[in-house]
């Protein structure tokens, strides 16, 4: 296996113990359940990837005085796209946007976040202007990061049931470089 991918498993393993954010799931199960949900709707292997690593940068952005800031989609990226392609890092990247978009463009998705999830999208640039909505779902990868952020917001039930880490390691295996 990817020696670069096994330590960022091994990081997940480690630190994903940690409660996410304000929510009532640690990033580890947040993590698997992200995962999960894509691997049960059939997403390709780079989206259930994209799905497990989408918030790495939470555990690798501790600031000093112990929180997280809200730029936590790039943290991650300089070692994720050392390990894998586009189709991995590319939605991860965008999730974020992801969620400023779905609020700009349907109505009640911002009733359905979380409160944490709210709360953060003030710190993220808040909704986009239809002209940015536009812009952001333009892009690359846009599609697949508007469906990593509607599972993205699932992925926080308790005591969830899910493949273990093992499971996704596999998938993430078959999206590596070689």
């Amino acid at each position: 296996m990817n020696p670069t991918l096994l330590i960022l498993l091994n990081h997940l393993r480690s630190q994903g113990h940690a409660q996410y954010d304000g929510e009532a799931v640690t990033q580890l199960a947040h993590a698997l359940q992200a995962a999960s949900l894509a691997l049960e709707h059939q997403a390709s292997p780079e989206l259930v990837t994209a799905c497990l690593f989408h918030d790495l940068g939470h555990l690798l952005n501790k600031t000093e005085d112990g929180g997280t800031d809200d730029r936590h989609e790039y943290r991650a990226l300089g070692i994720l796209r050392s390990v894998f392609p586009a189709a991995v890092t590319e939605p991860i990247r965008l999730h974020v946007e992801a969620k400023r978009y779905l609020c700009a463009v349907e109505p009640g998705y911002w009733q359905g976040l979380s409160a944490e999830s709210q709360r953060s999208l003030v710190g993220q640039g808040g909704v986009f202007a239809p002209s940015e909505a536009a812009l952001f779902i333009a892009q690359p990868h846009a599609e697949a990061a508007v469906q990593l952020r509607r599972w993205d917001e699932q992925a926080k039930v308790v005591r969830a049931v899910t493949p273990n880490l093992e499971v996704f390691a596999a998938i993430a295996h078959t999206c590596c470089y070689s």
